[in-house]
């Protein structure tokens, strides 16, 4: 029996997940609508998976048992999206955030399905946080960023639409 069937999935199936670290600290089994996302950095695009959310957390909490948390600042507002029209309030450069989504890229990289998503081979990483409606971070706002979420993007994860699989701190500051 192969990896995949062990698993539970055959090999056409997948599971669609993102990896991001919230504004306000999430708990596994979280769930919110599309348009209620919580405000968050997304710091691995969705990715397809036929390894179960367990080994993937698994993979995500090697990487956050050295990486300790962060504090970001908000920085100016831009349009992202294929029409530039999507509000977004980017987030200052910040080389702890950089690097933890360069090490969750390489480090979940061989768990993909399909390594040739734009997740793995999209342009560079830009930080920045999505307005949801009034919900949005504001340019100067600093924030700590303790924690990594494993999202389920499938509508089907949820009744109410997204759901958290799993989160792992992040180490604290000294």
């Amino acid at each position: 029996m192969n990896g995949d069937a062990q698993n539970g999935l055959t090999r056409e199936q997948s599971t669609r997940l993102v990896v991001l670290v919230p504004l306000t600290p999430l708990a596994a089994g979280d769930a919110f609508a599309v348009k209620d996302w919580p405000l968050h950095i997304t710091v691995l695009a969705p990715f397809h998976t036929r390894k179960t959310h367990e080994q993937v957390a698994a993979v995500i909490a090697e990487v956050a048992a050295t990486q300790p948390a962060l504090t970001a600042r908000a920085g100016a507002e831009a349009m992202f999206g294929r029409g530039h029209d999507i509000p977004v309030t980017l987030v200052c450069d910040h080389p702890g955030l950089t690097r933890l989504h360069d090490r969750l890229l390489e480090a979940l990289r061989p768990l993909a399905a399909r390594p040739e998503e734009p997740a793995f081979t999209g342009s560079k990483f830009r930080a920045h946080v999505t307005v949801k409606g009034a919900r949005r971070a504001r340019a100067g706002e600093e924030f700590i960023l303790s924690q990594v979420a494993l999202v389920d993007m499938a509508p089907r994860a949820h009744a109410a639409g997204r759901a958290v699989l799993a989160t792992v701190p992040l180490l604290p500051n000294p």
